[in-house]
């Protein structure tokens, strides 16, 4: 039988991360948090060297260590985090509360996040700049929806759920995401209002400062 592994708040818990990709999402959520943890920068062609491979085999980002554990994938990472810390009060106080968390944080990862894959990577699926600009034009046009759909929810909420969660820094993430390639996101007034408190935010400031970003 398996030892039970015992955390506490005092426990460094390690994060590898690129700066400002998706791992400021599990970083904002441990200074929500009042976690202690440090921070592992990676280049990005250090991702595919034997050393990080060791960590995460798909070389990418975000991975998290903690003790013995290994951790990837942001979803995981931030389940994790919650059933640590469940007193932080990020993942719904009942069965419907956290469905509704984890409906958002998929949409986040799985929609959002997917989509902006093609974003980043276009140069991978075609060196054709004609198809570049045609793949980059519809994928555009698919994130205004999807992000059409988050100011929609946010509608009357200071937060996806209508409690600050999980699903939140990463909403928060992609938005920045969505800034910084200059993507459309005009007349979703919920939204810009969500994006602009979190910038605000004590614990997003302090991330953001700690990646150099801010």
């Amino acid at each position: 039988m398996q030892a039970r592994i015992t955390h506490s708040k005092e426990r460094k818990l390690k994060l590898y991360y690129l700066t400002g990709a998706c791992p400021l999402v599990s970083q904002i959520v441990m200074e929500w948090m009042g976690l202690s943890y440090e921070l592992e920068s990676v280049e990005r062609d250090a991702l595919k060297q034997p050393e990080f491979l060791k960590l995460n085999p798909v070389g990418s980002v975000p991975v998290l260590v903690d003790g013995d554990l290994v951790l990837t994938q942001s979803v995981a990472i931030l389940e994790y985090l919650n059933e640590l810390h469940p007193e932080a009060g990020l993942h719904g106080a009942d069965t419907v509360e956290r469905a509704e968390v984890r409906r958002w944080l998929s949409f986040v990862n799985a929609d959002v996040h997917r989509t902006f894959a093609m974003i980043f990577g276009v140069q991978g699926y075609s060196s054709d700049p004609q198809i570049q600009k045609l793949l980059l034009d519809k994928t555009t046009e698919r994130v205004r929806f999807l992000f059409g759909i988050a100011d929609k929810q946010l509608e009357g909420k200071d937060w996806l759920t209508g409690k600050r969660s999980i699903a939140d820094p990463y909403l928060y993430v992609v938005g920045r995401w969505a800034r910084a390639k200059e993507i459309d996101l005009s007349g979703m007034n919920n939204l810009k209002r969500f994006l602009d408190r979190m910038d605000a935010d004590a614990g997003v400031q302090t991330a953001l400062q700690k990646q150099g970003l801010a």
